[in-house]
């Protein structure tokens, strides 16, 4: 879907552009953006491995885990209907706790974990249980103490000061955390929003 999106807009750059007799500044414009995304995505390599050395760091020093530790008694009361031994409660605290460090690509592999053994106490896999959605909410508005990729942003674009985004972002997250959550809660107590309960003659196509 998104590479549909992509390719719409493209295509109607383009026309546009020959409506308008501007075709050749479309063109510069490409050569221009392909040179700038290049500099710039050279310019990221050092940053960027500097702050995913040093979250490195921080995760085999135990820092994640510890966070994780702290963390497990508030997903037990956001997370009530997940058995509490069940493997799901580990890889959603992981999850959170790396995504707290900014450990991009350490998080996404984690969340899909979770989800997928989130998937297994689902008893209708073609519907998202509450659980899902509240994880879905808390993982893409998870709060982040260094955000390592938008530091490495700012430095490649020659910012004077690189780390002056993180009490803004802690504070941002923070806010985008507690809408979420509080929002899929009161949303699940409404009637429009509550799953029906769900009967495997349904699946199957009931009794023969």
């Amino acid at each position: 879907m998104i590479n549909a999106i992509w390719l719409g807009l493209i295509l109607i750059g383009i026309v546009i552009s020959m409506f308008n007799g501007n075709v050749q500044v479309v063109t510069d414009s490409v050569i221009s953006s392909s040179k700038t995304a290049v500099e710039i995505s050279i310019g990221l390599i050092g940053i960027m491995a500097f702050w995913l050395g040093l979250m490195r760091v921080a995760e085999e020093a135990g820092l994640v885990k510890a966070l994780g530790r702290g963390l497990r008694p508030i997903m037990r009361r956001l997370f009530p209907e997940i058995p509490e031994d069940h493997p799901a409660v580990g890889s959603i605290v992981a999850n959170v706790a790396a995504n707290f460090f900014g450990l991009g690509n350490a998080a996404t592999p984690l969340g899909i974990k979770a989800m997928q053994e989130l998937q297994e106490l689902n008893d209708n896999k073609e519907e998202a249980t509450d659980a899902m959605v509240l994880f879905l909410a808390i993982n893409t508005s998870s709060v982040t103490l260094i955000s390592s990729s938008v530091i490495a942003y700012r430095a490649a674009a020659n910012s004077g000061n690189v780390t002056e985004i993180i009490a803004p972002t802690i504070i941002a997250t923070a806010i985008s955390t507690v809408v979420a959550i509080t929002t899929c809660k009161v949303l699940q107590k409404l009637p429009s929003f509550k799953r029906e309960p769900f009967s495997k003659s349904e699946s199957t196509g009931g009794d023969r």
